[in-house]
């Protein structure tokens, strides 16, 4: 039978979402669907707050009544009708629940298999001689107690549980059984009658005692038979503590499975969680599986581990002479050629146990590769990844995943991308819609779109002036709608014009010999009083030039070598920095969140506030009232609604799911107390100009200089359809980073700034691209150097130089490839961003 209309799409009818304005649309199943559109003009509303919203919230309602107790039921997007909906899954850049202790191999699921295969094919190695471990027999054992000094205090302990959750009364039980008395319980001594109930939910060590003796002679038969029957119960572990001549007991394991040949050194068993850094069975006693110490300016690597983050036992166990730490510090590259070509030197035995682990991990880092960061070590920090780096590792590891008749929403994975790679995240998104899924993505990339079965444009403003579907259909029937803003783009007819001369590049900014982190010992020139982009493939180098070299050297010069230059990763490594002589002031603006909390909010830091609370406590209202500045601030408690402490929401955790916030009841998201709302400026209180778009209030504050040439310079960059008081929670980093530049913007320049900016196209359109080169372009004007990480070709074609990294990411990374104008790099033959920049320049 032919499927149905609804089986065979996704159905949304009326969905007001935010700014939607009672859209209707349809989303074919088991294809490819990208909505485009202006910043703001509300993609995110109809794909996540609509689409996976609903997913979600019927997923929740799907489970049973004992699930749902735990979770708090979701509100209903505001729509009328989905149908033909399918199990959703949002692949986004939010962090999610990484952190310091999540890496690239944890995140992927690639270090459960490795700690499984270390565990049971490797070789360990004696962390005090460096030999071999072998099997230690029960004689051993006797023969090293016995050469304590005599008159030694030892007590025999068989280990029945480490570090494992549960009550144990069947331990107890059995060492009853076995004629005992006594026992060890999370380090205490207690008569086996009087050992305490243990908590069900808390890890324990429970050991059962055999014997205490004294070291002298004639025990030696009493020793063998209570050693007998410790390693009998510990099955083969046994514990000597011995006291000191301080009157300490030391403890001691040894294990007749492992010990070293040489010094007789005994190491415990070896299991997958000898090898987890998130285990005090693995891991670095001194920094706690961080890799990491505090220590003056900040972060240094721990000298126990070196930054392995592992016990020595652990990384002394190899496999053809690599240790785990040694295996996860190579890039997804190497590790695959290692893991592929494991085997030949292994025995029969440990051949089969590997086979089909090498199957597993080897599938992962294929995928992995698909995606294009291949570059990236196993062991890289999630904490370090860019919002779209961690997209495409989760994508890949969506792709492993083998699920089928799921809906996938993906917000740029395009992100950070150099376009020579985009050909092989199409490949990876069409295999995950061949698989039998629905793919549905926000995106900006020209080649997505074009590859897409099917183009939503969303607009045609942001804001109020958006919210409707303005087109949709395939890619060439969007290029063939001149009402689409989007379409005219793609078809040629809009552009972001190329400027018709290059700025002189005659004073350089110069860094020699730099070699930070993949660098390969380059010299880098920054033509000051121009704008300057850095282009290269993901990895090759682009922030270890800019970001951990430039910036932290020139901030030394500025500060006057009041502060060292110590990046986050390590010193920046190079020969030295002229020219920075003539700057007077160093702006970094980046993509970290501009706050953590609902309470921090474009008014907030821009400060923008400020000017309104001064404008608001200058009421008659305000002044009969004694109303000072600080009541109409939702930091003040005076001022701000007290049940959800001027935030606006209350947060709900929902356990496994990502924590939901929902309207404070008490004052319906506005802030304030009731009190403070009364007092109006123009008819509206402080809440309703929160409640303004950028636009909006621009034109409310016309009249206030202060105010309005803050909103101004917001408008310049593009937000104008930014609410005053949006969350910062629900920021993306592109507009993090634009916040943050109208807010410079509308400071008075000096003229010899630098300003330095991480890939500021990030969820840009063409035409909010064409707004930002116009905002670039003005800075420079006025005599400042901007710098921009970036990979959309349409504003490096804008540059008036280009430093170029490559050939490729990680160690095959690194290099100069080429400098100088547009022009000059788009005529070599031998460099993958000449080929995109010349189609630009055409």
């Amino acid at each position: 039978m032919p499927k149905s209309r609804s089986a065979s799409s996704i159905r949304i009818r009326g969905a007001r979402v935010h700014n939607l304005q009672s859209v209707d649309v349809e989303i074919p199943r088991d294809a490819i669907t990208v909505i485009t559109g202006v910043s703001g003009s509300g993609k995110s509303s109809l794909a996540f707050d609509t689409l996976f919203a609903e997913g979600q919230r019927q997923y929740i309602d799907s489970l049973s009544a004992y699930a749902r107790q735990f979770l708090d039921s979701l509100p209903r997007p505001d729509v009328d009708l989905i149908d033909g909906l399918a199990p959703t899954m949002a692949i986004d850049q939010k962090p999610g629940s990484t952190s310091a202790r999540s890496t690239v191999a944890t995140v992927t699921e690639i270090y459960d298999y490795l700690r499984l295969l270390f565990s049971r094919v490797g070789l360990p190695h004696c962390g005090s001689c460096g030999a071999a471990i072998a099997r230690q027999s029960a004689d051993v054992i006797r023969d090293a107690l016995l050469s304590r000094p005599e008159g030694s205090k030892l007590v025999l302990m068989a280990p029945m549980v480490r570090g494992r959750k549960g009550a144990h009364r069947d331990v107890f039980e059995s060492i009853q059984v076995a004629g005992l008395v006594r026992v060890r319980v999370d380090g205490e001594m207690y008569l086996l009658e009087d050992a305490p109930e243990l908590a069900v939910r808390k890890n324990h060590t429970i050991e059962a005692v055999v014997d205490r003796l004294v070291v002298r002679e004639g025990v030696e038969s009493r020793l063998a038979d209570s050693l007998s029957l410790a390693l009998r119960l510990g099955k083969g572990l046994v514990t000597a503590a011995v006291q000191d001549e301080s009157g300490n007991w030391i403890d001691s394991i040894y294990n007749t499975a492992m010990a070293c040949i040489e010094c007789g050194a005994s190491v415990e068993e070896i299991e997958p969680r000898t090898f987890s850094f998130n285990s005090p069975y693995g891991a670095c006693p001194t920094c706690d599986g961080l890799g990491q110490v505090d220590s003056g300016d900040g972060k240094t690597i721990c000298p126990s581990c070196n930054g392995g983050r592992l016990r020595s036992e652990a990384m002394g166990v190899t496999i053809d002479g690599v240790s785990i730490t040694e295996l996860t510090a190579m890039n997804l590259t190497d590790a695959a050629t290692w893991i592929g070509g494991l085997g030949p030197t292994l025995s029969p035995l440990h051949r089969a146990v590997a086979k089909p682990i090498q199957s597993e991990v080897s599938k992962r880092l294929e995928f992995l590769d698909e995606v294009g960061v291949s570059y990236l070590t196993l062991d890289r920090s999630a904490e370090t990844l860019s919002g779209g780096e961690l997209q495409r590792v989760r994508l890949a590891t969506s792709i492993g995943s083998g699920l089928v008749g799921v809906c996938y929403i993906l917000d740029e994975p395009s992100i950070g991308l150099h376009p020579a790679d985009h050909d092989r995240l199409i490949r990876c998104l069409r295999r995950l819609q061949q698989n039998g899924n629905t793919v549905v993505v926000v995106e900006h990339d020209e080649a997505t779109m074009r590859a897409a079965d099917r183009l939503i444009d969303v607009g045609p403003g942001a804001g109020a002036q958006g919210g409707k579907i303005v087109a949709a259909g395939t890619p060439k029937r969007i290029q063939a709608n001149k009402r689409s803003l989007t379409g005219r783009y793609l078809s040629g007819v809009d552009a972001v014009p190329v400027p018709e001369t290059r700025r002189a590049a005659d004073r350089f900014l110069t860094l020699t010999d730099v070699n930070t982190h993949n660098l390969k010992t380059i010299t880098a020139r920054f033509p000051l009083g121009c704008l300057i982009g850095i282009s290269g493939v993901s990895g090759s180098g682009k922030s270890s030039l800019v970001v951990d070299t430039l910036l932290p050297a020139v901030e030394y010069q500025l500060a006057h070598g009041k502060r060292l230059p110590t990046p986050a990763g390590g010193i920046a490594q190079f020969g030295k920095l002229t020219g920075a002589a003539e700057l007077d002031k160093l702006v970094p603006i980046d993509q970290a969140p501009i706050g953590r909390s609902p309470r921090s909010c474009p008014a907030t830091y821009s400060g923008v506030l400020d000017e309104i609370r001064k404008v608001f406590a200058a009421t008659r209202e305000a002044k009969t009232r004694g109303f000072t500045t600080s009541r109409f601030s939702f930091n003040s408690a005076a001022g701000r609604c007290e049940l959800c402490k001027g935030h606006g929401v209350e947060r709900i955790s929902m356990n496994f799911l990502s924590d939901l916030f929902v309207t404070c009841p008490r004052c319906g998201g506005k802030r304030f107390n009731r009190q403070t709302l009364q007092v109006r400026f123009k008819g509206a209180n402080v809440a309703d100009v929160l409640a303004m778009t950028i636009d909006q209030a621009a034109a409310f504050f016309e009249n206030m200089p202060s105010a309005h040439r803050l909103l101004s310079s917001l408008q310049a960059v593009g937000l104008g359809y930014m609410h005053l008081g949006q969350s910062s929670t629900t920021l993306s980093g592109g507009e993090a980073q634009r916040i943050k530049l109208g807010t410079e913007l509308a400071r008075t320049s000096t003229g010899n700034t630098l300003y330095v900016l991480d890939e500021p196209t990030t969820g840009l359109h063409f035409d909010d691209v064409k707004r930002l080169v116009g905002v670039l372009q003005r800075l420079v004007d006025s005599g400042n150097t901007v710098v921009v990480i970036e990979h959309d070709f349409d504003l490096l074609a804008c540059c008036d130089w280009i430093i170029d990294l490559g050939p490729s990411g990680g160690i095959n990374g690194g290099r100069l490839m080429a400098e100088g104008t547009p022009e000059q790099i788009a005529g070599r033959a031998d460099n993958a961003t000449a080929r995109f920049l010349a189609k630009k320049l055409r």
